[in-house]
């Protein structure tokens, strides 16, 4: 939300040579009718808004249709030590190195 406000501000106050924290922020943020500090924070604080993460909880209600249209998608947990299996994994190549090798058979000793 910080980064999306700094955007705004940064658009406002150096236009296109604005050092910007997403790329899309250029054509994605609002942008400020004057470059009064008031309105610069206004519209940057309704950026920030725009990104605030949705949490539900049971103190908290659902936010309604039209505002989850405008916010990006939550972001999705995936377990990726579970989905492979990671701890089996390790277990396995740590017993593998406590194995000893196979002998070399009399052909292969010649060549």
């Amino acid at each position: 939300m910080a980064a999306r406000a700094h955007d705004v501000a940064a658009i406002a106050l150096r236009g296109k040579s604005a050092p910007l924290n997403f790329e899309d922020s250029a054509w994605m943020l609002p942008r400020v009718a004057s470059s009064s500090a008031e309105e610069i924070r206004r519209v940057a604080s309704e950026a920030a808004e725009r990104f605030r993460p949705v949490v539900s909880s049971p103190r908290q209600p659902m936010p309604s249709p039209s505002t989850l249209s405008s916010r990006p998608p939550p972001a999705v947990f995936v377990d990726e030590e579970a989905l492979f299996n990671m701890s089996g994994l390790l277990k396995e190549m740590a017993e593998g190195l406590m194995l000893t090798p196979p002998e070399m058979g009399e052909r292969e000793r010649e060549e």
